[in-house]
Order: C-alpha cells, then sequence, then structure tokens
C-alpha cells in the first residue's frame, strides 16, 4: 500500500486525514494508534475505499484506490478483508453462512441469492472457521455466541475472501482482557503464518507494542509517530495522545 499526500476532507469540511504519506510493504502487522478523531478510522476506510480521497494519490496492490470506479472498487475490494469492532454479523443466520459471505465477490449473484454457495467455498469457509478455532460452532446462530466468538466469525468472515490485506478498526474494544489478547493472537498468527498484511487499530498501547511490528500513531488527521511498536515509549504514546497516559490506555489485567 502506498498513499502519497493523501487529504481526506469530509463534506461538512471536517479533515479526516491531512497529507498523509506511507509506505506498507506486504506482510507487515501494523498496529495504528490514537485518540478518537485522531484518524485511524479514515485511514482504514480510505484504504478500503469507503471514504474518497480529496487530494493525494493512494494504491494498493498496484491497484489506484483514488478515482477509481465503482468495478474497479468492487475487485479492490474483494482482496481486502474488513473487520469491526461491533462484528457486524447477521445474528439470524448460521456461523456457516456469516461466513460465506466472504465469498460474495466471487460467487455469481443468483448463487448467493438461492444460498447455493460451491462446496469449494464452503471448504474455505470451514479452513477459516478452523483456523480462528471456532469451527465447531459452524451450524450455531451468530446471536447465540459470545462478543469474542462472533469477532473471531468476524475474522473467518475477512479469511474467506482469501485477502491480501486484513483491515481490523478497533476489533477488541468491547472484549474483555483475555478474549482481546485471543483476537489479536488470531490476527497476528494470520499475519505470520500467511503472509497477510494486517492493519488494526488500537487504543491500548501495551496491545500495540506487544502484537504491532510497527506502529503508526495519528493526532488531528496526522501522522506523528512511525516506527518499531515494541520500542515504543510512554513518551512516545503522550505525544501521540497529546496528553498523560492513564489506566484506560492499558488493557486493564
Amino acid at each position: 500500500m502506498r498513499l502519497d499526500g493523501v487529504t481526506v476532507r469530509y463534506p461538512n469540511g471536517t479533515v479526516g486525514l491531512k497529507d498523509v504519506s506511507l509506505d506498507i510493504a506486504p506482510g507487515e502487522m501494523i498496529a495504528v494508534v490514537g485518540l478518537s478523531g485522531s484518524g485511524k478510522s479514515t485511514l482504514i476506510r480510505t484504504i478500503n475505499g469507503l471514504v474518497p480521497v480529496t487530494s493525494g494519490t493512494l494504491e494498493v496492490g498496484g491497484r489506484r484506490v483514488s478515482g477509481a470506479s465503482g468495478r474497479e472498487l468492487r475487485r479492490l475490494r474483494g482482496d481486502i478483508g474488513m473487520v469491526f469492532q461491533s462484528f457486524n454479523l447477521a445474528s439470524r443466520a448460521s456461523v456457516l453462512q456469516n461466513v460465506l459471505v466472504g465469498r460474495l465477490a466471487h460467487t455469481p449473484l443468483w448463487r448467493t441469492l438461492l444460498g447455493l454457495y460451491p462446496e469449494a467455498d464452503k471448504h474455505l469457509a470451514y479452513e477459516a472457521l478452523d483456523r480462528v478455532g471456532i469451527l465447531p460452532k459452524v451450524y450455531a446462530r451468530a446471536s447465540e455466541l459470545s462478543g469474542g466468538q462472533q469477532q473471531r466469525v468476524a475474522i473467518a468472515r475477512a479469511l474467506a475472501q482469501q485477502p491480501r490485506v486484513v483491515l481490523a478498526d478497533e476489533p477488541v474494544a468491547s472484549l474483555d482482557p483475555p478474549t482481546a489478547h485471543g483476537v489479536m493472537g488470531d490476527l497476528r498468527r494470520i499475519n505470520r503464518e500467511l503472509g497477510i498484511t494486517v492493519l488494526v487499530n488500537l487504543h491500548l498501547l501495551d496491545l500495540a507494542r506487544e502484537y504491532g511490528t510497527r506502529m503508526i500513531g495519528m493526532r488531528a488527521g496526522e501522522v506523528v509517530y512511525d516506527g518499531p511498536a515494541a520500542s515504543a515509549t510512554d513518551a512516545d504514546f503522550e505525544e501521540i495522545y497529546g496528553r498523560s497516559i492513564g489506566p484506560a490506555d492499558r488493557l486493564r489485567t
């Protein structure tokens, strides 16, 4: 991924990103940190083409995102898996049906409307669920699962796309500490074992240090830190956040 002078200005005049330039190599595991309103979510949504670039250029996998047409954006999004804080699952559908949503970009419309997914797609869904340790729940309703289990289903759905990139927007914000570590461990394992580039938005400094190999700090839409995550100091986080570090900035034990 390459961002060159990317600025995002919303219709109300709010600047979400300001002259952001980044080079992200294949297979990186990046923690993006910053307070609410710092531009973390805008960054992820811009990479996925959900938020248009106002100025500058953005490429993902050698394909231009800024200025791309609807068909080009759909093709691009097929290579990018998304994981959200709120899981975004169909609560009445089964775990398998939710994961198969990840195959929509690769399946004819008539098959998806009738629920007639090819066996190859189902096999990919089973593999994805097994990778995040939730295959035994394959036929359970999503509404019957705990928050951590639902987030693992969301990760499996992203994996079923066979993506080159996974973007995770605050995926552990609503989870208890052990479950948060479990979900972050799943993302790290996906990165290491499959070589998928992972960008994960976090606000907890200890998780960023432990699971990211690179950390990008954002403040007021600008990149104010870009370096190794493990060696980031509390002073670095204070510079990113613009205030002192408190207990709420670490995962509670």
